[in-house]
């Protein structure tokens, strides 16, 4: 006689996931996959070649790029995506820019909250009817407040005090025409699960995720980034007359728009190491990362009101 071996924590948490991601694939003619080359999202890509390899994705890769995002971050999104050989779709905020859809207060307001009307658009352009993101409900109250299949009205709006039930693991991402559904397979996951997964999978990141050497200024209380090349060849967050440069060891806990993703002080140059200092933190991982999370004008909820991630 066997004896059957016990699923660990995250073995049920892959299951999970992977049952949803099948969900999705069999309710939705014409989902799309948000991949921008965060640990998230590159852990939903692991979730996806188990839940349909040795076949293609039933849906295409898609990043909202705001022109502001980290060099490391875009090529190793292109990398890994030229890797497994599926379709990415790009949209940028500066396309928006240029339509008039999106028109800044100023030059260096961030983009980050901005990227809701270019999904919006992007999502109009293809006919997408469901986008499947890396949210997790352990980031922020808003997200918490979120279902695993989240329903956005034609407008792409969503209403936290009017969603569907979801009893037992039942899944309901019926939509008609122009409307839309959310999905977040690992809505259940935290940020140490989700180490541990990459841990566990041996996932590669991009570089800035681990201990490097950065230029910064204390800005507010925060660590900024200033000084930032980007792919353009143009620079992101120029630092300030007033401001002392310092060069830190720092690594970042979440990657966004560089306007608003603080990086953390550490020296944990592995994904073990990182495990240990997230075992450890007493910050939540936007809470200490997220510069555009911490204004109350720009809060998560009423950007996800607005057809946000």
């Amino acid at each position: 006689m066997t004896t059957k071996k016990a699923l660990s924590h995250l073995d049920w948490l892959e299951s999970e996931a992977i049952h949803i991601l099948r969900e999705v694939a069999g309710q939705c003619s014409n989902p799309v996959l948000l991949f921008s080359g965060g640990k998230d999202s590159l852990c939903i890509l692991r979730l996806a070649e188990k839940a349909f390899r040795p076949g293609r994705f039933p849906f295409p890769l898609m990043h909202i790029d705001t022109g502001h995002n980290y060099q490391e971050v875009i090529a190793f999104r292109d990398q890994r995506a030229a890797e497994l050989g599926e379709r990415l779709i790009v949209r940028s905020v500066e396309d928006s820019m240029k339509r008039g859809s999106v028109v800044l207060k100023s030059a260096d307001e961030s983009r980050n909250k901005h990227q809701s009307v270019t999904l919006l658009e992007a999502i109009e352009e293809f006919g997408f009817d469901c986008c499947i993101g890396g949210a997790r409900r352990d980031e922020e109250k808003a997200r918490a407040k979120e279902r695993i299949m989240s329903f956005r009205d034609e407008f792409g709006q969503w209403d936290p005090k009017n969603q569907r039930p979801e009893l037992w693991n039942l899944y309901n991402a019926r939509s008609h025409k122009g409307e839309n559904i959310r999905a977040f397979p690992i809505s259940n996951w935290t940020e140490m699960d989700v180490w541990q997964y990459i841990e566990r999978e041996n996932l590669q990141l991009p570089s800035i995720y681990f201990a490097h050497q950065r230029d910064v200024v204390i800005r507010g209380g925060s660590i900024v980034p200033v000084n930032v090349p980007l792919v353009s060849g143009e620079i992101a967050n120029p630092s300030r007359e007033s401001e002392e440069i310092i060069n830190m060891q720092v690594r970042f806990r979440t990657v966004g728009d560089i306007s608003c993703t603080a990086p953390v002080v550490s020296d944990a140059d592995t994904v073990t190491k990182i495990v240990l200092e997230t075992a450890t933190s007493t910050i939540t991982e936007r809470g200490a990362t997220r510069l555009d999370d911490q204004t109350s004008d720009a809060s998560m909820e009423q950007r996800k009101k607005e057809g946000y991630f």
